[in-house]
């Protein structure tokens, strides 16, 4: 099995994505800001915690070479989501290149999805702005990617709003392409099983994927 650079690996579906690829006989690098915070994580078979910084393209480069696929399960509330984001971004493209990994999924928001052809969660007029805000990052995310990704082959997984944290993985779950799909709700331990098999056989790329239970 090939090797799996994790960004934000001390989240829920940060950890979940790390257990899931344990279990199907990954090796793993689990990127943290603090690694003495999270001694759960490497205890782990096949892993290895490491410090990093998803906006670093150097700290990229130096935790993801020697991958096949990077995971950005990071997210930092402490600075502008269009800023975070768009610099994550950034930082991924450019360190991800230099260490040769190929496969890159992130973590978009149900918010950006359409409930119609062009008409979005977050375009409702009754929508708060505050949370307008915190999507118009993940668009401003996905449209930095389209534009400036290159060969770097990359997906949006979209999980549904409600995310159900200590939930078994059914294994199962439903998805579409840019749209709301299914119950609207999902367990991280399935979210992850969706992301580790875009990784195994990716059939999806440089789009929104949205899933759920």
């Amino acid at each position: 099995m090939g090797g799996i650079v994790i960004f934000g690996a001390g989240g829920r579906v940060g950890r979940a994505a790390v257990a899931e690829a344990v279990r199907r006989g990954h090796r793993v690098t689990a990127v943290v800001r603090d690694p003495a915070k999270y001694p759960e994580l490497a205890g782990l078979p096949g892993v290895t915690v490491a410090r990093g910084d998803a906006t670093d393209p150097a700290a990229v480069a130096r935790t993801a070479t020697g991958h096949d696929a990077a995971v950005n399960a990071s997210v930092r509330l402490d600075v502008p989501s269009e800023e975070y984001f768009t610099g994550a971004a950034r930082a991924l493209t450019e360190g991800l290149r230099r260490a040769g990994v190929g496969r890159l999924l992130v973590l978009g928001i149900a918010t950006t999805l359409e409930t119609a052809p062009g008409v979005r969660l977050m375009d409702d007029p009754a929508f708060p702005e505050q949370y307008r805000t915190f999507s118009q990052g993940h668009v401003a995310e996905f449209e930095l990617l389209t534009a400036e990704a290159g060969g770097l082959d990359w997906l949006m997984v979209v999980p549904p709003m409600d995310l159900t944290p200590d939930a078994p993985a059914t294994g199962g779950y439903v998805s579409a392409v840019g749209a709301v799909t299914g119950t609207g709700r999902i367990s991280h331990a399935d979210l992850a099983v969706a992301l580790l098999d875009e990784i195994d056989a990716p059939k999806h790329h440089a789009v929104q994927l949205a899933v759920s239970h």
